[in-house]
């Protein structure tokens, strides 16, 4: 299956171009800058020049045409201020998924974060804030719409070895940590779990092998 990774270059897309290309599948990474291409194209990944801060709906849809699935994993990063994370993690994956409507591309999983759907705590800075804003902003959008989505919102992100055992269920979790390495293979085995559909899940480090994590998630 081709599987359209918006973020290409970020830590957890280059995990999961990994894990596809290995199990036979074609990752297509969609990059923002032609430094990164050696990167993905390292990964296993076809790296496609697209900064979804700039194009245009019908670009993105190009760069999507024939895929079977699309993967959100954009995101503004550290460092940057509100208005980014409103034009990346919101505005990014709201042009993705109307690309996916427009090229037929009908599965789709956002990675989204632990403490969407919910008012930040109290006392939390602006630029957090303003995250949680989009995050949420950007679940809402997709769940409106008729595609087959599946929303995922890892807790803190470590660059640990992934361990393979997690806890994944509906919200809302305890918080918690989770492994790069085990987010991206949460997302291999929800791509090719298709009762995953429809639903949003919480994931944090836990005790459970991947697959039965997934199948007793969505069951």
């Amino acid at each position: 299956m081709r599987v359209v990774i918006a973020g290409g270059h970020g830590k957890i897309a280059l995990r999961l171009e990994r894990l596809l290309a290995g199990q036979g599948d074609e990752p297509v990474a969609l990059v923002r800058d032609p430094g990164h291409e050696a990167d993905v194209q390292a990964a296993g990944a076809r790296a496609v020049l697209c900064d979804l801060e700039t194009a245009g709906v019908e670009e993105v849809a190009t760069a999507l045409r024939g895929a079977g699935a699309v993967v959100f994993a954009a995101g503004a990063g550290p460092g940057s201020g509100a208005a980014r994370k409103d034009a990346v993690d919101r505005a990014g994956s709201v042009l993705l998924a109307e690309a996916a409507e427009r090229a037929g591309v009908r599965r789709f999983v956002q990675i989204s974060s632990m403490g969407a759907g919910q008012a930040p705590r109290a006392g939390t800075d602006d630029v957090w804030a303003a995250y949680i804003k989009a995050k949420t902003d950007a679940e809402d959008d997709l769940r409106a719409r008729d595609l087959e989505w599946t929303v995922l919102r890892p807790g803190g992100l470590t660059d640990d070895p992934g361990t393979g055992l997690v806890t994944l269920a509906a919200p809302s979790l305890p918080r918690g940590k989770v492994t790069r390495d085990d987010v991206a293979a949460v997302i291999v085995a929800l791509l090719g779990t298709p009762d995953s559909a429809g639903h949003t899940l919480e994931l944090v480090e836990g005790t459970t092998p991947v697959a039965e994590a997934v199948e007793a998630a969505v069951s």
